[in-house]
């Protein structure tokens, strides 16, 4: 019998907390006021208390708390931001947003984070910014990073779009660069019910502008100080976020368990298995392995009824949105092999906290059958 496992239960996640959810909704509602109010202002303090920062302020979705990040810090056409070559294309669309050039870096071959001993060799007089993502919510490594920062005056900015209460020698993603950037995508382990994302920092200039910039440039209804954007998150959405926040933890445990029984019934599948440096506590936002025999793997899997997703099968120096990027050599023709081969082979597996241990069992055996067939 086909099986029927997706990739996400987005809904399954929500059956514990309707009660919760349903309240949020009627307290929106009878108060009547839906931009930028109660429910807003407290998400934005509780969420900045559990990143241990100074300030969130909550924005439309995360591009634009990347962009706006960028925008902020007044950086720009003429300047350049290094990006890792692996990652969504958000990344580096926040960078071309703001005017600024992306510059690449090849992520670490075993954690697929942006290698900071690749950094310093892309940085130019032009370079204003490194932002690391920490990508399928493992951080990336930060204390290097950001001593090459400090060695050339570059501002670091966090994309944690994907690493929602993750920690990086203890400390928590989004409190360890001078900005970051979250998303409440739905499929994110913090998820709206619809779009929504943040800006956290402790830089409280930065957290001024950014309130200013994300409502059409200004603190005071009908005064603009400069050009601003509509990106607000809406107060239904930080009413959800309240009652999600609450649950991150014990669903990032729970992801943390399914990618330990993951490990343990894959070591032997033929597919290389994600490690996690003794530095860092993933969140495991996705649990991603690769196979050279990728496609016909997940062809495998979509057979057998379980879903995979494969992040990413384009990287962004090989799409048109960056053809032509002020690059000296064009875009498409960088010399990227590890992205490229990363981009190849790695295919996201179900995970999520709803995920039953029958249901991954079903996983596994479904890939043990696939590598006997192909040993």
């Amino acid at each position: 019998m086909k099986l029927n496992i997706p990739f996400l239960d987005i809904a399954a996640t929500h059956v514990g907390i309707r009660q919760e959810l349903d309240a949020a909704y009627h307290r929106v509602m009878d108060r009547g006021w839906f931009v930028l109010g109660e429910e807003v202002t407290a998400f934005e303090h509780e969420f900045a208390d559990y990143c241990e920062v100074k300030h969130c302020s909550g924005v439309a979705n995360g591009l634009d708390a990347l962009h706006l990040i960028l925008r902020g810090y007044d950086i720009g056409p003429g300047d350049e931001v290094i990006v890792p070559a692996h990652t969504f294309i958000a990344t580096w669309l926040a960078v071309m947003f703001a005017g600024a050039t992306p510059v690449p870096v090849e992520p670490d071959e075993i954690t697929y984070n942006i290698d900071p001993a690749k950094i310093e060799a892309a940085i130019t007089p032009h370079t204003r910014a490194i932002m690391p993502v920490h990508l399928y919510g493992q951080p990336a490594d930060m204390d290097p990073i950001l001593a090459v920062a400090k060695r050339h005056g570059c501002k670091v900015i966090e994309d944690a779009a994907q690493a929602h209460g993750a920690r990086y020698k203890g400390r928590r993603v989004g409190s360890l660069g001078d900005a970051a950037a979250f998303s409440f995508y739905p499929g994110k382990n913090l998820g709206a019910l619809g779009d929504g994302g943040a800006v956290v920092t402790n830089d409280t200039q930065l957290a001024v502008r950014i309130r200013s910039l994300r409502n059409y440039g200004g603190e005071e209804k009908y005064r603009h100080n400069e050009p601003g954007l509509n990106s607000r998150l809406d107060e239904l959405q930080a009413a959800f976020l309240r009652v999600k926040l609450k649950h991150l933890d014990a669903w990032n445990v729970r992801r943390g368990d399914l990618a330990a029984e993951y490990k343990q019934r894959l070591n032997l599948a033929g597919l290389v298995l994600p490690e996690v440096p003794h530095w860092a506590d993933p969140v495991w936002h996705l649990f991603v392995v690769r196979s050279e025999q990728r496609d016909a793997l997940q062809s495998h899997l979509a057979a057998a009824g379980i879903g995979s997703v494969v992040h990413y099968p384009m990287p962004p120096h090989r799409q048109q949105a960056c053809r032509d990027l002020p690059c000296a050599q064009p875009c498409a023709q960088q010399s990227l092999p590890i992205t490229d081969k990363t981009s190849n082979e790695v295919l996201s597996l179900p995970i999520g906290p709803t995920l039953s241990l029958e249901q991954l069992s079903c996983v596994a055996d479904a890939i043990q059958k696939f590598a006997t067939k192909n040993a």
